[in-house]
């Protein structure tokens, strides 16, 4: 039970962090660009998702993690990162939009869903082996970057303000 806690505190906590960089550092640089260049980085981050496979690997994990979450956490984490490289292929055309919102609602439920995954199994933190990272750092900062690429997708293009011009005022 004690490590069950410890692995919900890590979580929190790295939620909060990841929270505040995104909202002191990332945000800040990224309102500031177009469309395409605040999610490019984004997208190059969410390309490395493939990472989640080592769900699947044996002597990475314990025998004990259940295939079933396993296989739907690497999987939906690969599909994930094929959608960020199609959105980065597609990225100067006029039709950018439409893999870019694919990709995130995508990779936003998967991320949420993994979470309700391991709830459903009742997930022992000691099953994910050197994937702990994974739950406990990549994915709080995974879904905060979704958070902001819903907010530059749903913000209006008008609304941004170049540097220039806002060091003159």
């Amino acid at each position: 039970m004690l490590s069950l806690a410890l692995f919900g505190i890590t979580i929190a906590f790295s939620f909060v962090v990841w929270g505040l960089v995104g909202q002191q550092y990332f945000w800040p640089r990224l309102r500031e660009r177009s469309q395409a260049d605040a999610v490019r980085p984004i997208l190059f981050l969410h390309a490395f998702r493939f990472m989640g496979l080592t769900f699947l690997i044996p002597g990475v994990v314990s025998p004990a993690l259940p295939a079933s979450f396993a296989r739907q956490v690497a999987y939906g984490d690969l599909l994930t990162a094929i959608l960020a490289l199609l959105a980065l292929a597609m990225l100067n055309s006029k039709l950018s939009a439409a893999p870019i919102w694919l990709f995130n609602i995508v990779g936003a439920v998967d991320l949420l869903n993994a979470y309700y995954m391991g709830n459903r199994v009742s997930l022992d933190p000691g099953w994910l082996g050197a994937t702990y990272v994974i739950p406990t750092l990549v994915v709080p900062l995974l879904l905060v970057t979704h958070v902001l690429v819903f907010r530059i997708m749903l913000r209006p293009q008008a609304a941004r303000v170049p540097q220039a011009l806002r060091s003159v005022a």
